[in-house]
């Protein structure tokens, strides 16, 4: 790329040599503290009930759980999800990345508005180069001098950041990440109206959904996953760490990072094109073989060790034009899952390769919490049908292993298990990385590069079921069973001795029946209220009817009582009809 134009050079910096900053300064102050909790709960509000969406937080019209729907009822749900996705894009980068995170659980919300949900557009209309000049000059030693050139244009505009092209003063082009300059604010302010929305809406939920569902848990796995992307230090580190993930793999790579800090990201400028849009005759079909399996073998590397990616897809791998290695450009939305539940799903991948649906399910059972509403023979009668459909899916088909772990999820939830918030995001990125090695070699079935990995699996959890801290934490547990268990077992034999053995055993009521139980006495308890009122006012009123003739005020105490009690008896029947419609 030739150097840039000396005018597009001039833009940036003159709006912040040239006496502006002070003032770029107070507008970017002056737009943070227009950023409140009031302010922006009712502009939630206000759009939310601008798109027709406030019917969700009512409990009788919180339909979107329901497992039987008709046709009627799916383009119900498909004007909703359209809506969201409206006041989502509306609302800006906080829900943006929300309605992103809901899109990955499929298992949450029904197809029609995750299909809907999927259409989110993170390209958001940029902020003036000069608000993101401002950040550029605080956050680095130099500011602007730091560059060349630096175009004001951006090649980037996402709803948290947005990506320049520019120069170094040594020469090398780079791309620089810059964090909008209000979005952590506005971000925050978000987040707090959010968790009280979150809180509302799993008070509605019916009690088998509840019991499986974390709305709450869910939106604080959301914030704190946010919260990285919007620290460009963190996906610097990810960068780094996933390059050395990657060393062994010839032709896939990482751009190199020049500086970091809080707000800005400077790093390596690719110069290519994405996995979509790249020529087909650049590489070979041996090319495009060998990054299809080194691509294949990276993600089971990472996804074994616990990583994952929740967003590889084709628009965040480049093809590096002078290299030819396939680039991964961005690392925000990168984290880490439960070991041990990452070799439950490679178990279960494996198992049902080799047909045997039974071991699969028992494996796929390790990753979820059945609850007090799940039947455990259906949910293993569901999963086992369920993988024997995979057992010879075959490129292209619509078994592939990414709908495979969104089934798995799906049923799970079907079945009131509860699921850990990062299955969903290991998922999406399982996923997203069999579309992405698809696109690039198609002629290949991805399942066979996957198994062409099987040692390599193997040799990972071998590595990690024995190695000197797994081993040390074995001796110490069975060290201490020994050393103990002479003094449990005379503790034992010394209650036998003097008929002093107990065993507690505590049951749990559910709650629902605990509503129940509560609701059906406080309305029993209001019924003999208001029957008690009634005699006790009729009577009075029977036999007090020569001294109301004397005292009046004996005739209005009786038909005071009277009327009280007739209230209550109205107010009873009210209650108990109403229970029945929810």
């Amino acid at each position: 790329m030739g150097a840039m134009p000396a005018e597009k050079l001039q833009i940036g910096k003159d709006e912040i040599l040239q006496g502006k900053k002070e003032q770029l300064q107070r507008e970017i102050q002056k737009m943070r503290d227009g950023i409140t909790r009031t302010k922006r709960f009712r502009t939630i509000v206000k759009i939310f009930a601008k798109h027709g969406l406030l019917h969700l937080f009512d409990r009788e019209k919180l339909r979107l759980f329901q497992k039987n729907r008709d046709k009627a009822e799916e383009e119900r749900l498909r004007k909703i999800g359209r809506r969201l996705r409206l006041a989502f894009e509306e609302l800006g980068p906080t829900f943006i990345k929300l309605g992103q995170v809901l899109v990955t659980r499929q298992e949450l919300l029904p197809d029609p508005v995750t299909a809907e949900l999927a259409d989110l557009l993170d390209e958001v209309p940029p902020q003036p180069f000069s608000h993101m000049a401002v950040v550029l000059d605080e956050e680095l030693p130099d500011g602007l001098h730091t560059f060349e050139w630096i175009d004001p244009t951006p090649i980037g505009s996402a709803s948290l950041a947005q990506v320049y092209h520019g120069k170094l003063k040594d020469g090398r082009e780079c791309a620089v990440k810059v964090v909008r300059p209000t979005v952590d604010k506005r971000f925050k302010t978000d987040i707090s109206v959010i968790r009280t929305l979150a809180k509302r809406l799993q008070k509605r939920l019916p009690p088998p959904t509840a019991v499986a569902i974390d709305l709450p848990g869910l939106i604080e796995d959301y914030y704190s996953s946010s919260v990285n992307e919007l620290d460009m230090r963190i996906e610097a580190r990810n960068i780094k760490e996933h390059g050395r993930i990657g060393e062994e793999f010839e032709t896939i790579g990482v751009p190199e990072v020049y500086m970091v800090s809080h707000r800005v990201l400077v790093m390596e400028f690719i110069d290519g094109w994405n996995l979509k849009e790249f020529p087909v005759d650049f590489f070979t079909f041996e090319e495009r073989f060998m990054r299809m399996v080194d691509l294949a073998h990276y993600y089971v590397k990472t996804f074994s060790e616990g990583f994952y990616h929740a967003d590889p897809h084709g628009s965040n791998l480049m093809v590096d034009r002078r290299t030819k290695k396939i680039i991964g450009i961005d690392w925000g939305m990168v984290g880490r899952m439960d070991s041990l539940h990452t070799e439950a799903i490679f178990r279960s991948l494996l198992h049902i390769r080799l047909n045997q649906a039974e071991d699969a399910a028992e494996a796929a059972l390790d990753l979820m919490q059945p609850t007090s509403y799940t039947d455990p023979a259906r949910l293993k009668d569901e999963l086992r049908s369920m993988c024997i459909h995979y057992v010879n899916s075959e490129q292209g088909s619509r078994y592939n292993w990414g709908s495979l772990l969104i089934q798995l999820i799906t049923i799970g939830m079907r079945n009131h298990c509860r699921i850990p918030n990062g299955l969903a995001l290991w998922s999406k990125g399982f996923s997203a990385a069999e579309g992405s090695a698809r696109w690039l070699c198609p002629e290949i079935s991805y399942h066979t590069v996957v198994e062409s990995a099987d040692v390599q699996i193997l040799r990972r959890w071998l590595s990690r079921r024995f190695n000197f801290r797994a081993n040390a934490s074995f001796i110490t547990e069975t060290g201490k069973l020994i050393g103990t268990l002479p003094r449990r077992v005379n503790k034992i034999l010394e209650k036998l001795a003097w008929n002093d053995l107990k065993l507690l055993v505590e049951h749990r009521v559910p709650d629902r029946f605990n509503q129940f139980a509560n609701r059906s006495i406080n309305r029993l308890i209001l019924g003999i209220l208001a029957s008690g009122l009634f005699i006790g006012s009729s009577l009075l009123l029977s036999f007090a009817a020569e001294a109301m003739k004397t005292m009046p005020s004996i005739r209005w105490l009786g038909e005071g009582l009277l009327w009280g009690s007739a209230a209550l008896s109205v107010y009873v029947v009210w209650r108990v009809i109403r229970s029945r419609r929810a």
